[in-house]
C-alpha cells in the first residue's frame, strides 16, 4: 500500500469530481492520478530514487500539495522546508536530513552546492512528458514524511512517519471527524505547518475536495471562500479563529452552515470556546495533536457543555496515560507528563537516538505537556512542562491564569510566563494583546476574583502582538526575555 495508490480508485469513481481548487485553477480526480504518476517518474529522472530524501521548499499551492503526493509515489521521503525561512534555516534542515534534491519556487534562490529544482514551466513540461506506466514501491512501512517540528533553532529534530501511520491518522479523520468523499474541505493554514499538510493529504486520499486558501488574508475574505466554495469544512489555528470572532454576524453567516469547524495547533480558553460555538459555527471542534504523533483527543460541541476546559477525550486508536518523571503511571486526577501511544505515532526521532530517548519511552510519546485525566478518561492541559512557574516551590500552570485573562472580552491573547525572583524563585508575568482598553491592574484584579493569591500575575504587561513560531504558537521564550531584569 502506497498513499498515492487510492488516486487511481477516484479517476473511476468520481473523475468530474474537482480534487484540489485553487482561485481559477482546479485539477479533476480524473487528471490527478496520471499528475503525480508523471510527476513521481520526472523526480526519478532528477536523480530521486527510493527512500530518498526530497525537500519541499514551495508556496501553499497547488504545486505543494502535487509533490507530497509524487514524492509519495515514487517512495521518496518528503522533507518540507517553510519557503519563508532563511537559506541558513534551509540549509541547516536539508542538510541535517541528507536532502538529495529540494523542489523551490521559480523566484527563490537555490542554496549553493544543494540540488534546487524550481518548479516552473521547465519542471511542469518534464512532468507532462514524463512516462505515466512506471512501477512504483507500495509498502505500508516505507517511510513517507519527516514530520518537522515548526521550530528550526538548534539541531532540528524529526521522526519519519510511513505510509501505514500516515494511514491510521487518516483512519481518525474519517472515524473522529468525519471527512470524507463527500467532503469540501477549506485549506486555510500553511501547507508546511503539519495540520494544513495532513488534512489536505488525507482528504485527497479519501476522495473530497481541497480548496487551498492559504494566508495571508482577511478574514472576511476567508468566510466569502467557504461561501463561494460551497464548503463543509475547514481547519483554522487559533490565531485565525480569533481574527474571525471580529466578522459581524452577516459576514460570519457562511461559516456558521458548516459541518465542522476545527481548531488544533494551540489550545483554545473556555471563554473563547463559548463565543466561536455561538458566534461562528455550531458544529465547532477542538483536536489536541502533535507533530510526531498525530490526533491525541478531541472535544466535540457536546462535551465543550461538560468540560469546557478539557481537550476532550482520546481519539480512535490512541490510548492515553499521565506519568510521572520516572515514566510510573499516575492516578486519574494528578497532574503529570501526558504520554500516548497508538498506530500513528512515530517510533523516533530519524538518527537522533538522544532525542529520541527524551520524549519516547517503552511505546509511549511524550510530547512535553502537562496534564490530567479524570475517571471519565477527559483530558485536561496544564501547559508545557518546561513552562511551568515554581513560585515558592508551588507548581503553578499556565493556561489556568491565561484562562482567567481571557475571561475579559477585552483580552484578545494572553501568555503567562515565568520571572525570575530572588525571594521566590519565579513569580507570574502576563502578556495581553487586547481589543479593547483595560488596565493592567483591572486585570491583576480580575486574576485575583478568579484564582488563588500565589496564581495572580506579579505584572499584566500589554503589547501590540505576540511573538509566534510558523505554526502560529506564541513563542513564551521570547516573551521572557522582555521582562524587567529583577
Amino acid at each position: 500500500m502506497n498513499l498515492a495508490d487510492a488516486l487511481s480508485h477516484h479517476v473511476r469513481a468520481r473523475p468530474d469530481r474537482p480534487a484540489i481548487i485553487q482561485g481559477d485553477r482546479q485539477i479533476l480526480y480524473r487528471d490527478l492520478d496520471g499528475i503525480v504518476r508523471r510527476g513521481a517518474a520526472h523526480l526519478d529522472a532528477l536523480g530521486i530514487g527510493e527512500g530518498e530524501v526530497v525537500g519541499i521548499a514551495l508556496r501553499d499551492s497547488i504545486d505543494h500539495l502535487l509533490a507530497l503526493y509524487m514524492a509519495a509515489r515514487r517512495g521518496a521521503i518528503a522533507l518540507p522546508l517553510d519557503w519563508r525561512w532563511t537559506e541558513a534555516e534551509k540549509r541547516a534542515v536539508a542538510e541535517r536530513f541528507h536532502a538529495k534534491l529540494i523542489l523551490i519556487e521559480p523566484d527563490a534562490t537555490p542554496l549553493p552546492g544543494i540540488a534546487c529544482v524550481p518548479v516552473d514551466m521547465d519542471f511542469q513540461i518534464g512532468v507532462a512528458a514524463a512516462r505515466e506506466d512506471m512501477a512504483f514501491p507500495s509498502r505500508l512501512e516505507a517511510p513517507l514524511l519527516l514530520s518537522l517540528s515548526s521550530g528550526t533553532t538548534g539541531r532540528p529534530k524529526g521522526p519519519i512517519v510511513t505510509h501505514g501511520q500516515f494511514l491510521r491518522r487518516f483512519w481518525t479523520h474519517w472515524i473522529d471527524l468525519g471527512l470524507n468523499a463527500r467532503e469540501t474541505y477549506v485549506s486555510a493554514t500553511p501547507m508546511y505547518f503539519g495540520g494544513g499538510r495532513t488534512f489536505s493529504m488525507s482528504l485527497l486520499f479519501s476522495g473530497g475536495t481541497v480548496v487551498l486558501f492559504p494566508p495571508p488574508y482577511e478574514a472576511r475574505d476567508l468566510a466569502a471562500e467557504v461561501a463561494k466554495r460551497k464548503a463543509s469544512s475547514a481547519f483554522l489555528v487559533p490565531t485565525l479563529l480569533r481574527r474571525l470572532l471580529d466578522l459581524s454576524d452577516a459576514e460570519a453567516a457562511p461559516l456558521r452552515a458548516m459541518r465542522l469547524l476545527l481548531s488544533s495547533g494551540a489550545p483554545l480558553h473556555p471563554e473563547e470556546r463559548r463565543e466561536i460555538r455561538t458566534r461562528l459555527c455550531p458544529n465547532f471542534c477542538e483536536y489536541y495533536a502533535s507533530t510526531e504523533g498525530g490526533g491525541v483527543s478531541l472535544l466535540r460541541p457536546e462535551d465543550m457543555d461538560v468540560h469546557d476546559d478539557s481537550v476532550g477525550r482520546p481519539v480512535f486508536g490512541v490510548e492515553v496515560a499521565i506519568f510521572d518523571d520516572d515514566f510510573k503511571p499516575l492516578p486519574a486526577g494528578a497532574v503529570g507528563r501526558l504520554g500516548y501511544r497508538g498506530p500513528g505515532v512515530a517510533s523516533g526521532f530519524h538518527e537522533d537516538p538522544e532525542a529520541t530517548r527524551e520524549v519516547f519511552h517503552d511505546g509511549w510519546f511524550f510530547p512535553g505537556d502537562l496534564a490530567s485525566v479524570n475517571d471519565a478518561g477527559y483530558v485536561f492541559l496544564k501547559g508545557r512542562k518546561k513552562d511551568m512557574i515554581i513560585r515558592g516551590g508551588i507548581n503553578i500552570y499556565p493556561v489556568e491564569v491565561e484562562a482567567a485573562l481571557q475571561s475579559d472580552s477585552a483580552v484578545v491573547e494572553a501568555a503567562v510566563v515565568g520571572w525570575p525572583s530572588r525571594d521566590m524563585g519565579e513569580e507570574v508575568a502576563a502578556f495581553v494583546v487586547l481589543r479593547a482598553p483595560a488596565e493592567p491592574e483591572a486585570l491583576r484584579k480580575l486574576c485575583a476574583a478568579r484564582l488563588a493569591p500565589y496564581k495572580v500575575p506579579k505584572a499584566v504587561f500589554v503589547v501590540d502582538e505576540m511573538p509566534k513560531n510558523a505554526a502560529g504558537k506564541i513563542v513564551k521564550a521570547a516573551l521572557a526575555e522582555r521582562l524587567p531584569k529583577s
